[in-house]
């Protein structure tokens, strides 16, 4: 064996044993090689460039490509949970709720997987990903990693990568480790501020039956987070010849709907890990691996909004007072790139004046999310002269409870008709609305003789009971794997493979749903009013306004108060209860019902399980080709899937429990190859395939027909094949320091039996009355489908039928056809100045890391969704190829492609680390996206928005054991923007982002 190929051997093993042993928590020193052929230079680094040198020694090392962050790396910035710390790493996007990171893209897709020390996670929702980044703190992450290609011995299920979280092993600690940090959060909107303490112990002993190594974790934090969503709904036409009021001399996009939602949402989180080693010889370990999380996340909404804005009535006492044309591009069509071309919408005016209708609405949504979760993991290691076995059994588990109790009222304005059973049950408050620079701003429009003062709009005899619904859902989540992995050394058996891997993993998997509710509504005009149970009143949320300049906003108006509801909602119903019968005995006789209790939902009921079990055999080879040291590995990956999903079916009054058992096995090979062209510059390829298993829901074999006439009607699909995706990856790098490299790399991946969501839209003729009728026919011809279950009480604006039933939407997953591609380019740098210390000085403490994707989608699906009617009336177009033109085909239809894919995205980091300062400011940014939700405008999914988002993070070491920080999320108060058909275009709904700011003190025992 040459002495190149020796020493690139060492120096192979110098980097993995400095990435595993490196604990940065502390601040300790960081051993980098720098190695001639007859020497190896030792260099100390500490602080941050310590963990970025440790993380890129461990990529480096790696035989497939994985991205790595260090603990004092994240401990340095100003990232709350998961999401927010993988936000750094090159070809991920995050998405945030209420600016709170929430879902995780890797290479445009969430399809991916969650492991703790290489264990699976479990969600007690309806995804295969894993636990909720949301669940997991930063304090508890010693490292992560993530796995862009996989080998035969990784798991299957991603298509973008496996997020791997490793917690710290008390025998990799060189001393003691003490360390505990206590934080406080404020946020602007939610207008709170929260605590966030965690702490960290650990150390190792030689005892008589080994070296024992314990390390113990613990985080609790509370977070007070808000957001302002307002939303106008412009989806209804109002044509020239419609004879009605507010008819213009050409078709144009309506206002309707004007909705003020505040919502605001309450984290309170503890987490808890630990690791217990065992080190019995040299030759046999044992390890026992626990996490624990527990969360509350309670969600309260604060809503005023004007309903009934469809009727014929409002539309014929609109006062439109200004118009805008509005180019709404184009999309890929059935037959080709179709312009959809330019539309007149309306931007201001008055709607309802002098009429009966819109209706001023409030509403309170007080749900909580109570989640338990936890991973154990207790396995064995035994290093024989050439061999290594390893052994674990692991049980991951995840219980989700979600009670609710909503309401809402109906504010009945004293200045109009008064509700009479020869009227209406409600009555009309007039709205003002204005459209500037693509914000939405509405509220009551002033100085009109139907105006309600602040006194009418704050008392509580002038609002009625309308809707007090209750739910409690329950998922329950979990997996039992055993797995056995050998690598075997043949390095002197003159084979190509220096050592072979194989194993068998086998697996259980179970996800179950159930749920119960009732919906209490009210509607006769002489329900109760809500002076009669005013001890659980409260004023809305008043301050709507103050996330930007906005000056039209409800900031007056009542609703039944969220604390309440969530910490005590057996009161709020005896109290409703007991305002019902006085209402019944003022009237002399019982007109009001008092409240159902909830009872179970036959049809939101599944029950799944699945076992799995798979085979690898993997060689791994090292050696040197002339000047060039190479390594890497080929094996083949067997799965085989057994499942069975258990749901109901409801005829009429009938219940049938059902079942449907499916099976598959695939065989996915994959590759990897890693060429040191010279000591500093690598290149990587890597080919393999990954297959990702249908989500829970949507194998259920029940249906839930809701009794709402806007309730969408999910169905789903036991037969569901899982999507097999097949990747591609090359790239180059080089590394010109211990903390310094620059990357460039290409991924294409082809993806078969993509799993999307078909939607069916009713159709919705005009009748003589000018109101829109939805079918009634069981059949539903024009589309849709069929729910018997939607009282004609229900129907609003959709049919004038007094006769239940009527057709939906309904969705329902399948697999679509065709090959849909994902091709990109990823980008990805750091560079410091710490070797330029001498002549710089101070200013040597510099440094960036930064980071680019650009990724774009093919055109391989064959199914595409269809729009509603409203957009084709109003374009007059055609999506037809002209020459065979049908009924049929004249319509808008949009090829079905991925979803949460953004072509641009880059993190930009500017940092400073020097005499015990440490200042970061990092700013991120993502392309737009599409966004698939149940509820979407056209029946087309709409487009978020681009957004970057600028936080920072100062810290500052008062001594070798205290350090204190400032840090600052979201800046600059970015919003997130949905637009229909393409970005840029109609605006559909916005969601005004909160700023959190947080102080901290960090101490090192």
């Amino acid at each position: 064996m040459s002495t190149h190929f020796t020493i690139k051997k060492l120096k192979l093993a110098a980097a993995v044993s400095i990435a595993l042993g490196s604990t940065s928590f502390m601040a300790q020193a960081q051993q980098n090689d720098k190695e001639s052929a007859d020497e190896t230079e030792v260099i100390k680094i500490t602080g941050i460039r310590s963990a970025l040198a440790s993380a890129l020694n461990e990529k480096r090392a790696a035989d497939s490509l994985v991205e790595v962050i260090k603990a004092e790396d994240i401990g340095k910035l100003p990232d709350n949970n998961l999401a927010e710390v993988l936000e750094n790493i090159t070809g991920v996007q995050i998405d945030r709720t209420a600016g709170v990171g929430t879902g995780v893209q890797i290479r445009g897709t969430g399809a991916n997987r969650v492991e703790i020390n290489g264990v699976s996670t479990v969600t007690a929702g309806s995804g295969r990903t894993g636990i909720s980044f949301d669940d997991l703190p930063a304090a508890l992450i010693a490292s992560l990693e993530v796995i862009k290609v996989p080998e035969a011995k990784t798991v299957e299920g991603s298509v973008g990568g496996t997020i791997n979280l490793r917690t710290l092993r008390g025998n990799s600690l060189d001393e003691r480790l003490v360390q505990f940090k206590v934080q406080a959060e404020n946020s602007d909107l939610a207008d709170a501020t929260s605590p966030r303490l965690s702490a960290t112990l650990g150390d190792n002993w030689q005892t008589d039956f080994g070296k024992l190594g314990v390390v113990v974790t613990g985080s609790y934090a509370e977070q007070e987070v808000a957001s302002a969503d307002p939303r106008f709904d412009r989806d209804r036409v109002v044509a020239p010849d419609s004879g009605r009021g507010s008819a213009e001399s050409f078709p144009f996009l309506r206002t309707q709907f004007l909705d003020q939602p505040l919502n605001a949402a309450s984290y309170e989180t503890t987490n808890f890990t630990a690791s217990i080693e065992l080190q019995k010889t040299e030759d046999l370990s044992f390890y026992l691996d626990a996490t624990l999380n527990d969360q509350s996340r309670q969600n309260n909404l604060s809503r005023a909004f004007f309903s009934g804005t469809g009727a014929n009535g409002v539309v014929d006492n609109t006062t439109n007072t200004g118009f805008t044309t509005i180019d709404l591009g184009s999309v890929d069509g059935r037959f080709g790139q179709l312009d959809l071309g330019e539309v007149q919408v309306v931007t201001s005016g008055i709607l309802g004046v002098g009429g009966s209708d819109p209706n001023l609405r409030t509403q309170n949504n007080n749900s909580t999310r109570l989640t338990k979760s936890s991973v154990f993991a207790f396995g064995t290691e035994y290093l024989a002269e050439n061999y290594t076995l390893k052994a674990e059994i692991s049980h991951s588990a995840s219980d989700t409870d979600t009670p609710s109790l909503n309401s809402a009222l109906d504010f009945i304005n004293p200045n109009s008709t008064t509700p009479s059973p020869t009227t209406s049950a409600d009555n009309g408050v007039p709205a003002i609305f204005a459209i500037n620079n693509n914000t939405f701003e509405f509220g009551i429009a002033p100085n009109l003789a139907e105006t309600p003062t602040v006194e009418q709009l704050l008392d509580p005899a002038n609002y009625a009971l309308r809707d007090v619904g209750q739910g409690l859902g329950q998922r329950e989540g979990s997996e039992t794997a055993f797995r056995v992995d050998v690598n075997y050394d043949v390095s002197d058996r003159g084979l190509f493979f220096s050592d072979v891997d194989a194993g068998l993993r086998w697996n259980t998997t179970t996800n179950k749903n159930q749920s119960e509710s009732v919906s209490n509504r009210f509607r006769n005009w002489n329900r109760p009013r809500a002076d009669l149970f005013s001890e659980i009143i409260v004023p809305g949320a008043s301050n709507f306004g103050d996330i930007d300049s906005r000056s039209l906003f409800i900031s007056d108006y009542l609703i039944i108060d969220n604390d309440i509801s969530r910490n005590n909602p057996g009161y709020v119903i005896d109290v409703i209860n007991q305002a019902i019968l006085a209402n019944n005995q003022a009237l002399g006789e019982d007109v009001n019902s008092t409240l159902a209790a909830p009872s179970s939902s036959t049809t939101s009921f599944f029950d799944i399980e699945e076992t799995t079990l798979a085979l690898y055999l993997q060689g791994n080879f090292e050696r040197e080709i002339g000047d060039v040291y190479i390594r890497g590995n080929a094996g083949i990956r067997y799965v085989t899937t057994e499942q069975e999903a258990i749901g109901n079916s409801v005829v009429g009054d009938e219940v049938t429990r059902n079942s449907a058992q499916s099976d598959y096995d695939y065989v996915l090979p994959r590759f990897n190859l890693v060429a040191e062209l010279t000591d500093d510059f690598v290149v990587r390829a890597g080919i393999g395939k990954d297959l990702r298993r249908p989500n829970f829901n949507s194998l259920s074999t029940s249906a839930n027909f809701p009794t709402s006439v806007t309730g969408r009607v999910t169905i789903g699909n036991p037969n569901l094949e899982p999507e097999t995706v097949w990747s591609y990856d090359l790239s180059a790098e080089y590394y010109f320091s211990p903390s310094s490299f620059v990357s460039v790399g290409l991924f294409h991946k082809e993806r078969d039996n993509l799993i999307t969501t078909i939607t069916s839209e009713p159709a919705e003729p005009i009748g003589a009355s000018g109101q829109v009728e939805r079918e009634q026919d069981p059949t539903c011809p024009g589309g849709g489908i069929f729910n018997p279950n939607v009282p004609a009480e229900n129907f609003n604006v959709f049919s004038t039928s007094t006769t239940d039933g009527i057709c939906v939407v309904s969705s329902r997953p399948i697999n679509a056809d065709g090959t849909e591609t994902q091709s990109g380019i990823e980008i990805a740098g750091q560079f410091d100045l710490s070797e330029y210390e001498d002549t710089l000085g101070w200013a040597s403490g510099f440094g960036v890391i930064a980071n680019y994707t650009y990724q774009e989608s093919g055109e391989g699906l064959t199914d595409f969704r269809t729009a509603t009617s409203a957009i084709n009336q109003i374009l007059g177009r055609t999506d037809t190829d002209n020459s065979t033109a049908t009924l049929a085909d004249d319509v808008v239809t949009q090829r079905i492609t991925l979803d949460d894919l953004s072509e641009n995205s880059y993190n930009f980091t500017l940092f400073y680390d020097k005499h015990d300062l440490n200042v970061r400011l990092r700013y991120t940014y993502r392309d737009a996206f599409t966004e698939t939700l149940n509820r979407m405008r056209f029946s087309l999914p709409p487009v978020v928005g681009a957004r970057g988002q600028l936080n920072m993070s100062i810290g500052y070491e008062l001594n070798d054991m205290v350090t204190i920080g400032v840090e600052g999320v979201n800046l600059t108060r970015e919003d997130r923007t949905r637009w229909c058909f393409n970005e840029n275009t109609l605006l559909c709904e916005q969601s005004l982002s909160d700023r959190r700011m947080t102080v901290g003190i960090s101490v090192k025992l």
